[in-house]
């Protein structure tokens, strides 16, 4: 499943779609706690998390995440915003929990 697809779906707001669209998604991931994203996250995941800050954006940045997706009816501050456009970090936004998006996901790469 590639980001365009899953944006395609219906099931997601889009924050921000500046970023490479093509990219594969391997896996979803859930974390909240960034000092463990920053050494887990697996490049390629759809990362599900509540936490909309610059930080977030800095750690979906360094570990190279397809897209970042902010469950839970969370939305990024504006400065956080502009970090995600400036570094092509692409965030969707659900108000779906974080462990049924990350299912969903799962569900979906493996139809």
């Amino acid at each position: 499943m590639t980001v365009k697809e899953l944006i395609e779906s219906g099931k997601f707001h889009s924050i921000n779609e500046q970023g490479d669209c093509t990219k594969e998604i391997t896996v979803p991931f859930c974390c909240d706690l960034l000092s463990i994203a920053m050494s887990k996250a697996p490049a390629g995941a759809a990362w599900v998390t509540v936490m909309g800050n610059v930080n977030t954006i800095a750690v979906a940045s360094l570990t190279e995440v397809s897209v970042l997706i902010l469950a839970q009816g969370m939305k990024l501050d504006e400065f956080a915003l502009k970090k995600a456009r400036s570094q092509n970090v692409i965030v969707l936004a659900t108000a779906m929990p974080i462990f049924e998006t990350a299912y969903w996901i799962y569900n979906q790469m493996h139809e």
